[in-house]
């Protein structure tokens, strides 16, 4: 298989989980967290993940994931959005919105950080 057929099958796998992130017919995270994520372009590269109402992201499509920027976790009881590291190590700050949230998220994001490719966190 060559590199262009991987990135076309890697490009149509991260597309098909945003659609069903999207399409909100499962109970994994808020849609609107989804919606304000996706609103990214850098973001809708990438693999989605959720998990207990929180989301993140993968520079593959498959296991081990390859966290990468962070996660925004759903507002605390405090009103705000927290924004945790790659795997949930560290905070990176809080939030008002959830735009602001998933701008943090990319400003967080390596800059060599392109595409989510096949495979799992050893091709990365």
């Amino acid at each position: 298989m060559t590199d262009d057929a991987d990135a076309r099958s890697a490009a149509d796998i991260v597309a098909e989980e945003w659609r069903f992130l999207l399409g909100g017919g499962h109970d994994l995270v808020d849609p609107e967290t989804v919606r304000a994520a996706y609103a990214q372009p850098r973001l809708r590269q990438l693999f989605p993940l959720v998990s207990h109402g929180v989301m993140y992201f993968s520079g593959c499509t498959g296991m081990p994931a390859a966290h990468v920027g962070g996660q925004v976790q759903p507002r605390g009881t405090d009103g705000l959005f927290r924004v945790r590291g790659p795997k949930g190590l560290g905070t990176l700050g809080r939030t008002e919105t959830l735009e602001e949230a998933f701008a943090l998220i990319v400003a967080n994001l390596p800059e060599e950080c392109g595409p989510a490719v096949l495979g799992g966190a050893g091709r990365v």
